[in-house]
């Protein structure tokens, strides 16, 4: 009896993830079943202590990468990937912020004045992003999850384009990307938990956005800035969780990101993306947490690419904490610092990046 009502619900909860991910005529609806969801979180008891690696941490994914491979690339699923003994939904939205001021070129700072104007290179002045991501998270069983993530850009941009010597600007606004990720616990252990997960990125997002001022006004947007790709990729990775004494978890995960195809003249360079990192769990509501991000990419391809300005790798240490308001509910926040970079040609990078975020499950 208890096992066929727990089916039930699984299934029912299945419906309901089917009708927010692909039902728009039902969109009201759903929207109101999410939203009783998040007022029902502050008040549901927890289930299982298994939740603690559920929503300890849902920092960001490897992000947006305008002109460079640079982006909020902390490991998104250390919580995520934890979970499955329990199962549940995690609904997560996180606010991603980054300035791109510096520019670079292979392991050192360029300066911009050591170019006179106009100039046969192109030369860019900063780039700010400010990008929201959505994330629903939902446990089939023990094994088997699945996860969709969809972002929101925010992008302005300032650069000098080669022949130019009048700063062109744009605001690239809009959806992008969405991905989804089916996710194998090969062991469900505690202590010793290894993961397997593959998915596709999707061509959500719009590639056709222009610059607004002149001197490049109503010229098309360089496609690294643009809020989506226009291709699909596929995803591929694993992932390690440890807890090997009371007080200390670890996490070790790899991530490939392939573009399947061009399109429209341009596809993404192919990327790697590793991230390990230890958090200390005390018995308080403040967990102390530290990651190592490391991420590669390819240069772009196409006739829409500007290859000699893009790949390139870059090291980022990223303190950062966790903060538990409820059995359902968290927050967290990370500072992500360089401490290596290494870019082909001329590409602008950030000093810092801010990650922020809060999770509930119901």
């Amino acid at each position: 009896m208890l096992r066929a009502t727990a089916r039930r619900a699984v299934a029912r909860r299945h419906r309901a993830v089917f009708v927010v991910l692909f039902s728009p005529s039902r969109a009201a609806l759903a929207r109101t079943r999410v939203s009783r969801a998040l007022h029902q979180c502050y008040f549901m008891k927890l289930r299982s202590p298994a939740f603690i690696l559920a929503a300890s941490l849902a920092a960001a994914t490897p992000g947006a990468h305008p002109c460079s491979v640079c982006g909020c690339s902390l490991a998104s699923d250390w919580g995520p990937e934890g979970y499955n003994e329990t199962g549940g939904a995690l609904l997560s939205l996180r606010y991603e912020y980054f300035d791109q001021d510096q520019l670079r070129s292979g392991r050192h700072v360029v300066d911009r004045h050591d170019y006179p104007l106009p100039n046969s290179d192109e030369l860019q002045v900063s780039t700010t992003n400010r990008n929201a991501v959505l994330q629903l998270d939902d446990v089939i069983d023990r094994k088997w999850s699945v996860s969709i993530q969809l972002p929101y850009h925010d992008r302005s941009h300032q650069t000098i384009a080669a022949g130019d010597a009048e700063v062109s600007s744009s605001l690239a606004r809009g959806w992008g990307d969405a991905r989804l990720l089916v996710r194998y616990q090969l062991r469900n252990e505690l202590n010793n938990r290894w993961v397997l997960q593959a998915g596709l990125k999707l061509p959500t997002g719009r590639f056709d956005q222009d610059f607004a001022t002149r001197p490049q006004a109503g010229e098309p947007l360089d496609r690294g800035l643009q809020p989506g790709t226009g291709t699909t990729n596929l995803l591929a990775g694993a992932a390690w969780f440890g807890r090997p004494a009371t007080n200390w978890g670890f996490f070790a995960q790899a991530l490939l990101d392939q573009p399947l195809a061009e399109r429209a003249g341009f596809a993404p360079g192919a990327s790697l993306t590793f991230n390990g990192g230890v958090r200390w769990l005390n018995a308080g509501n403040l967990t102390p947490q530290l990651q190592l991000n490391v991420r590669t990419e390819d240069r772009e391809h196409g006739p829409e690419a500007d290859r000699a300005n893009s790949g390139g790798a870059v090291v980022l240490l990223s303190p950062g904490l966790s903060a538990q308001f409820t059995t359902t509910v968290n927050a967290y926040a990370f500072v992500q610092l360089p401490v290596y970079q290494r870019w082909n040609g001329l590409q602008l990078q950030p000093r810092v990046l801010f990650v922020a975020g809060l999770n509930c499950r119901w």
